[in-house]
């Protein structure tokens, strides 16, 4: 699957996004080993802290439908009345990739649509991250 094809149906999984306190909508699109995308988006709560990102609501839905080896992940946010606009991960996302995706070759596509869009490898936006090859022993 080409990066742009990702990235549009990370638009598209943004649009479902329910953000009523932040009005800032992410949309993301994760590939699996297998070829099957999985699409997440944020959804906010008004207590804050139970609040989820869409990367991680893509590698929840992919890991509860038995999927655990990952190629790329495209994310695009912004406000809810505004144009897309690169959103990179943030840092509890970072290492929920870590747990799945190879640091070296995992890509991170980001940018606003499919026409604009840059990929990243998990290496490049996590440096010196932890993962399960740190407690194997």
């Amino acid at each position: 699957m080409k990066y742009g094809e990702l990235m549009k149906l990370a638009l598209e999984a943004r649009e479902k996004s329910y953000s009523p306190y932040s009005n800032y909508r992410v949309g993301a699109a994760l590939l699996g080993e297998s070829g099957t995308v999985f699409t997440g988006c944020n959804v906010e709560n008004a207590a804050y802290s139970p609040g989820i990102c869409a990367e991680r609501t893509a590698f929840v839905k992919a890991v509860s439908e038995g999927e655990r080896n990952f190629r790329a992940i495209a994310i695009v946010g912004g406000p809810k009345d505004g144009m897309p606009e690169t959103a990179p991960p943030c840092g509890v996302c970072r290492q929920v990739m870590m747990e799945f995706c190879s640091p070296d070759t995992f890509a991170i596509i980001l940018g606003t649509g499919p026409e604009d869009c840059r990929s990243y490898t998990l290496a490049e936006l996590l440096p010196k991250g932890f993962g399960p090859g740190n407690l194997k022993k």
